[in-house]
């Protein structure tokens, strides 16, 4: 039994009750050192950390720790691992309200003075704590430590509570540098070198097995890779990363590697273009299946056979990085070289190439994660998202797979209205779909306010890219701007094809009741693509949002706001400063100014809205043109139109006091009866759809785009953002072939070419039925609001009364899945094929 002497630290007592010191005085003076109360107040989640767990934690991966706050207090815990769901599913979250009904001390019995609170049961609250919104500086709060633990580092500091870690690693992918350890800042030096006696590249390969010690180089880097975790259970080393770098010297390039502790130290300190003068380096054979960024554009001699070796010890290599004014041109460093690539060249690029990209951006999706494939390793995720961005030379825009390039302070802040540069991406050409360019492992990007000091800035295709950014307008581009969302590229191939081997289509044929498993092993914002075979046996159109409670209270319909409506809320773009008339060369030189701008979503097109009375409206519209028809032409189109009326009438007739379209087949009814589960995973949800970009908006829309950070800062106003206007989408039941499993996904067909789905999209024309309008993902014709275009859409009753023809059709279905947090998980239709259309070789 604890004596209650031991309570916490001797910090004069706040004014007011705080019911994390309450608990952690009952912790101290009861019998046992657990402690559980159903009334717990309400505390607020500040940060949320994950590191590779204890060997002795069982099959848990990783752990997390978690500081709270009642507002007057602070307290670091520990996450038992029966909650880390909570974490993979982002409920337990930085920001949200959470109440402990069970927690226990937990003293380390290897080490003396240290002990911490272990959470073992929880209840989520509300997703934005009252308490945050209330408070000014979260860390001036003094932090619960018991007493004689006051000298605990990992209480008092950024290293994790388990003794054998030695520190944090970032929340959702393990690329990126996260924590007080990692260096930033300018280390060159002005030091006077004694470049008498250094080594050249070129003499390396010969003196790799000698054992005196080497002379110094003096290198310049060209090339920087992101991050390698390497981390395992049982490996005995605290730090354990790498990094690569490729150098030069005036003899030609050679692979340096940057290991371990000196990582933290100096990864982002280091930067291309620097000159670095080494001594105290190893040389080993090189790594033969790592990656290598192509340099054939350098034009110097590779050496491949060895790499140069920076080690924390043994020997501790020094690393001194020289300045720029210090550096001599006798010294006959190679400059840096680029090769940068237009939009209009990519389609003839040759698939696996590298290039470099400017541009700037009109769409930047949500951040998603897909789990890391043949990695011996704890399970680990890579994140990712879709940008597209132009550059004057083509009506397409680039279309890029952004990966994580562990630069979290550039990748979380890409939006819409900046100028982005990718160097090194590689070319992937998909049959059927436009070529795009995905990131490699020595990718780097940059945005407006970084790019300053970089040696692009002098490349002709920057400087031409600066001069046509001169001919723009913001109130322009802004018009077809797009933040979040569901994106997904490459297309689906016009002929599925059972191949395990095949990665690119990236839905591989599951049964349904493996589709289950998928949806619940998801974690958040985890991406993936599977395909189902079965029967569309029902199909309703849906007005409205899907919103969920994520405490697993009742579904709640949002009413999406009407266009007209989002017309008359946006302020005049042109009242605000242009962002594209300043000419690139100030934004390559300085940070970009924060900008005020209002653009509301404009659709110019004539789209009518679905109301719950038009199926007598869309009978009378059909009836007239059948009509109209008649006059123009003969044949089997009035007919058609005399179906489509016949239909309409059917769909009013099983459905008279209904607000809700539907069809549903003959036999669905009796199927219902037998199906033993019905996965009721349908709806579109507010992030499945994007949003127009506006500068007023732009901090609200990068925190929602972005996943949820680890550490909490004040958000933005919400209230003000501008509603998704969403024209409706369709809720479509695929029954498996053997009618035991059903699941229901959402269909939100392209409607508009403004959308980013719509670039490079296949637009063979159709006749806008049901299946036409599932076979090709799109309805025909696509409007075009920069022509002004009258073009308008069929209403959604005459598409569902052509959904007959979906009765007892053997169908493969490309669903797209993304776990969104909490209860959210977005099943979406990306398309479907008849069987006639599947490939069985």
């Amino acid at each position: 039994m604890e004596d209650n002497s031991s309570g916490p630290s001797t910090v004069p007592a706040p004014p007011r009750a705080s019911s994390l010191q309450r608990t952690f005085e009952r912790l101290s003076s009861a019998q046992c050192l657990t402690v559980s109360t159903e009334e717990a107040a309400p505390v607020a989640v500040i940060a949320l950390q994950r590191y590779l767990s204890e060997p002795t934690d069982g099959p848990q991966l990783y752990s997390y720790d978690v500081t709270l706050t009642d507002g007057v207090w602070r307290a670091k815990c520990f996450v038992h691992s029966s909650l880390n769901h909570l974490v993979h599913a982002n409920l337990l979250r930085t920001g949200a309200e959470i109440h402990i009904t069970q927690c226990c001390f937990v003293y380390s019995e290897r080490r003396l003075g240290h002990g911490y609170i272990c959470i073992e049961k929880l209840r989520c609250g509300a997703e934005r704590s009252a308490l945050l919104s209330r408070m000014e500086d979260v860390c001036s709060l003094p932090m619960l430590v018991k007493q004689g633990m006051e000298g605990s580092v990992e209480l008092q500091s950024d290293v994790p509570l388990q003794v054998s870690r030695r520190h944090y690693l970032s929340l959702w992918n393990n690329d990126d540098p996260e924590g007080d350890m990692w260096t930033s800042g300018s280390p060159s030096s002005d030091t006077v070198l004694d470049v008498s006696k250094i080594a050249l590249l070129c003499s390396l390969e010969s003196c790799f097995k000698k054992t005196s010690k080497p002379f110094p180089l003096l290198v310049k880097i060209i090339h920087k890779s992101r991050l390698r975790y390497y981390g395992k259970f049982g490996l005995k080393i605290d730090y354990p990363y790498q990094a690569y770098f490729e150098v030069a010297d005036q003899s030609g390039t050679m692979s340096l590697v940057l290991w371990n502790e000196l990582c933290p130290e100096f990864y982002q300190r280091l930067s291309v273009g620097n000159v670095l003068y080494i001594q105290n380096y190893t040389l080993k054979q090189s790594y033969s299946n790592r990656s290598h960024p192509q340099m054939d554009h350098h034009r110097m001699k590779t050496f491949n056979s060895v790499e140069i070796c920076l080690n924390p010890r043994n020997p501790t290599s020094v690393i001194t990085v020289v300045s720029p004014k210090s550096v001599l041109p006798e010294w006959g460093l190679p400059e840096v070289s680029y090769q940068f690539t237009t939009s209009s060249e990519v389609e003839n690029l040759s698939k696996n190439s590298a290039c470099d990209v400017i541009g700037l951006v009109t769409f930047v999706g949500r951040v998603e994660r897909v789990k890391s494939k043949g990695n011996k390793g704890p399970e680990k995720y890579w994140t990712y998202r879709w940008i597209h961005a132009v550059d004057g030379t083509s009506d397409r825009p680039f279309i890029l797979e952004v990966f994580s390039s562990s630069q979290p302070e550039v990748f979380n802040r890409i939006c819409p209205m900046t100028y982005l540069v990718c160097t090194q991406m590689r070319v992937c050409q998909v049959e059927g779909s436009l070529p795009y360019l995905t990131s490699s492992c020595e990718t780097e990007t940059f945005i407006t306010g970084y790019h300053k000091g970089q040696p692009y800035v002098s490349e002709p295709r920057v400087k031409s890219f600066i001069q046509w950014t001169k001919t723009l307008k913001d109130n322009v581009v802004l018009q077809k701007t797009a933040v979040g969302g569901h994106y997904c590229y490459p297309r689906s191939p016009q002929k599925f094809t059972q191949s395990t081997e095949d990665v690119l289509t990236r839905a591989p044929l599951v049964a349904a009741a493996d589709l289950k498993k998928e949806l619940e092993t998801l974690q958040y914002r985890e991406h993936k693509k599977v395909a189902i075979q079965g029967q569309i046996t029902a199909v309703r159109y849906m007005k409205n949002l899907k919103t969920t409670e994520s405490r697993g209270t009742e579904e709640k319909e949002l009413q999406d706001v009407s266009t007209d409506a989002c017309e008359n809320a946006a302020p005049d773009a042109q009242n605000h400063p242009s962002t594209a008339e300043q000419t690139l060369a100030v934004s390559l030189t300085s940070a970009s100014p924060e900008k005020s701008s209002a653009s509301g979503r404009k659709r110019r097109i004539q789209t009518r809205k679905a109301k719950q009375s038009s199926l007598k409206h869309v009978s009378t519209s059909a009836k007239k043109r059948h009509k109209d028809t008649e006059e123009e032409e003969e044949g089997d189109s009035g007919s058609e139109e005399a179906q489509d009326v016949e239909r309409c009438q059917q769909l009013q007739n099983q459905n008279p006091d209904s607000d809700i379209l539907s069809w549903e087949s003959s036999s669905w009814l009796k199927q219902r009866e037998e199906v033993s589960e019905h996965l009721c995973r349908g709806g579109l949800y507010r992030d499945s759809v994007s949003r127009r970009f506006t500068f007023d908006e732009k901090n609200v829309l990068l925190q929602q785009s972005n996943l949820q950070p680890t550490r909490w800062t004040p958000e933005e106003n919400t209230d003000i953002i501008t509603p998704v206007v969403c024209p409706g989408y369709y809720q479509v039941t695929i029954l498996g072939l053997n009618k035991q499993i059903a699941v229901d996904a959402a269909y939100l067909p392209v409607w508009s070419s403004d959308e980013p789905r719509a670039v490079g999209l296949p637009q063979n024309p159709h006749g806008n039925t049901m299946m036409s309008c599932l076979l090709s993902a799109f309805l025909c014709p696509l409007s075009d609001t920069a022509s002004n275009s009258e073009t308008t859409l069929p209403e959604p009753e005459e598409v569902l009364a052509t959904a007959v023809e979906l009765e007892d059709t053997h169908v493969v279905c490309v669903l797209d899945i993304c776990h969104l947090g909490g209860d959210e998980v977005e099943v979406l239709i990306d398309k479907v094929y008849r069987v006639t259309e599947v490939s069985l070789n």
